[in-house]
């Protein structure tokens, strides 16, 4: 892994503050070469960022989990997307033993008993597989937004995630939901059908729900909680990491 320093990081974002995404890419893929990939959610904004590697010619490593509570939908969206673009996307598992243990202690639906449990549900069918995932990587790619949530609203370009200890770049970090739909549209991305129907953040099936016009779109992920806990513990900056247990 290399040394990279603050100042390193403060100097990236400098230069790459206004850049496009497809700059950005491009830029970080001479800096880590085949140690860089993309980790994709599948929602748009993954989407994106799939095709812009596609189109930029990029060949890096695309990940993805299933973990084993995913809507049909985004199974059938996986394939889409390797048939579409010619390309295999890893898909990582959760480990089925820590998941048994889980479920027979707490219960299939666990998570709707308390955050705890919740996040504990998370953290084995979402954190430890990307960690493994992730495994040999000195950065990934993101299609984090300042706008998707006020923990989100900091978001720069480029950042230090302490959780697994890698370089986070955000290339779509300036983009509004609306500028993604129209990249979407304008180059017939494959998404996922679900958001025809009312969704707008997609996750697990148990715990994603559509949202009406006007609503918060994560006000769709863990309805039952409140408002100050819409995140999994993939996605979450260091001066949040206390608050939200990442």
């Amino acid at each position: 892994m290399k040394q990279i320093t603050e100042q390193q990081i403060s100097e990236w974002n400098r230069i790459l503050g206004k850049a496009s995404p497809e700059e950005t890419i491009t830029f970080f893929h001479g800096v880590f070469g085949n140690r860089l990939c993309q980790s994709s959610s599948m929602g748009v904004e993954d989407q994106v960022l799939t095709d812009i590697l596609v189109k930029t010619m990029i060949d890096i490593r695309i990940v993805t989990l299933d973990t084993g509570r995913l809507f049909p939908e985004t199974l059938n969206l996986i394939a889409e997307t390797d048939r579409h673009y010619g390309i295999r996307i890893e898909v990582f598992f959760p480990d089925h033993r820590n998941v048994e243990k889980m479920v027979m202690e707490r219960g299939i639906n666990l998570f709707y008993d308390s955050i705890e449990n919740r996040k504990l549900c998370c953290s084995l069918r979402k954190i430890e597989p990307l960690k493994r995932a992730l495994n040999g990587m000195e950065a990934w790619i993101t299609g984090i937004r300042k706008d998707q949530t006020l923990e989100r609203f900091h978001t720069r370009v480029v950042e230090w995630d302490e959780g697994f200890n890698l370089i986070k770049i955000n290339p779509l970090y300036r983009w509004t939901e609306t500028m993604v739909w129209d990249y979407i549209r304008k180059n017939k991305v494959p998404y996922n059908q679900l958001y025809d129907r009312g969704y707008r953040s997609l996750g697990c099936q148990p715990c994603t729900r559509p949202v009406k016009t006007g609503e918060d779109p994560r006000s769709g992920r863990w309805w039952w909680e409140d408002q100050g806990h819409k995140e999994c513990g993939l996605h979450v900056r260091k001066d949040h990491v206390a608050e939200n247990h990442n």
